[in-house]
């Protein structure tokens, strides 16, 4: 046998190892990810089911397997996990196997009941709506914190916050919680204690100026006339309040566009036009510019309001009685000519 046979086979040898040694490199350290993407990993899911996710932002989803098994792999913690363009097999299973996940930021805006906020969150983390609503409703946690199954969507102040993907509903809810008290800081405190009310009382008032006005820029006006009203020992009659109790009735999805008269004689603690003083919880999720406009009100010697017909969406106040009557009979023929009923 030649030298050169020797040598040749040497090197063909040498050659093949080389090119099996460099794909099996590429397949552990190579670039697996063509794309900035995420990844979501549920509670049950399998190495299987996590290869069959990547395999939309990865060039071969199937060597995500053959590495994980070469490094004794097999149950990925769940989570919500930022991958960038160039990241290897090797890259993604440490990043699974320590948990390594991004939080992300979760919204959310005025919600009337716990349930539809309930609905709302379960649309950005992966706890169901079920989840979170028995951990509201836990009876060890409203007793701790003297809160009610009425007066606990109180401490969900609507607004961004950060949390990981997975995480438990008593974890979403201690931390509502923990956020709430942070809100009540001791400015905000002060000036309660100025207006001699609770936190309660505040934002069970915050929630009708909420419903009363859309107009952020209306909302410390509508706070200061409620707050008159009080201060004289006046019955708010809030028409929201009122809503509030045919929706208990009716259902929270039934469409009020029409106070009636016959709606006044409701009987329920929330009905501001037979009970003075502020309803005993908030009727609907105030947001941070209502629950300030009432800490913040603006002073005026305005009593009365009704809908503004020459301004869509505003109101038109009043200091008298007459006034406001002829206000209110502006809007009453209004309401008729567009044949709104209830």
């Amino acid at each position: 046998m030649s030298k050169k046979f020797i040598y040749a086979v040497i090197a063909t040898i040498l050659f093949v190892g080389g090119v099996i040694g460099y794909n099996y490199y590429q397949k552990i350290f190579g670039k697996a990810i063509t794309k900035d993407s995420v990844l979501f990993v549920s509670s049950n899911d399998s190495l299987t089911d996590v290869k069959d996710k990547l395999s939309e932002f990865s060039k071969n989803p199937n060597t995500f397997l053959l590495v994980a098994a070469k490094k004794n792999f097999s149950k990925p913690k769940s989570g919500r996990y930022v991958l960038t363009e160039g990241m290897s097999n090797n890259d993604i299973i440490n990043m699974l196997r320590i948990g390594n996940q991004t939080p992300l930021k979760v919204s959310f805006n005025n919600q009337d009941t716990l349930e539809k906020f309930a609905g709302r969150i379960a649309e950005q983390l992966e706890i169901d709506s079920i989840s979170v609503l028995n951990s509201f409703y836990d009876k060890e946690f409203l007793s701790k914190n003297k809160l009610t199954k009425k007066s606990v969507l109180q401490i969900c102040i609507p607004n961004s916050y950060e949390f990981y993907w997975n995480i438990s509903a008593n974890g979403f809810r201690n931390k509502m919680l923990k956020e709430y008290n942070r809100f009540w800081n001791t400015s905000r405190l002060k000036k309660a204690q100025t207006l001699k009310m609770t936190q309660v009382e505040v934002i069970a008032l915050a929630s009708i100026v909420q419903k009363e006005t859309a107009k952020i820029v209306e909302r410390p006006i509508v706070a200061g006339l409620y707050l008159n009203r009080l201060r004289k020992g006046w019955p708010l009659q809030a028409d929201p309040t009122i809503i509030y109790c045919i929706r208990e009735v009716k259902g929270q999805d039934y469409v009020v566009k029409r106070v009636l008269t016959a709606d006044l004689e409701l009987k329920s603690p929330y009905n501001t036009y037979k009970n003075k003083g502020v309803p005993p919880t908030l009727i609907a999720m105030p947001d941070i510019s209502s629950i300030d406009a009432v800490l913040n009100s603006k002073q005026h010697k305005y009593m009365y309001m009704c809908a503004n017909v020459d301004k869509i969406g505003y109101h038109a106040f009043a200091r008298t009685l007459s006034q406001h009557n002829r206000n209110a009979a502006k809007y009453h023929i209004w309401l008729n000519k567009q044949g709104v009923n209830r």
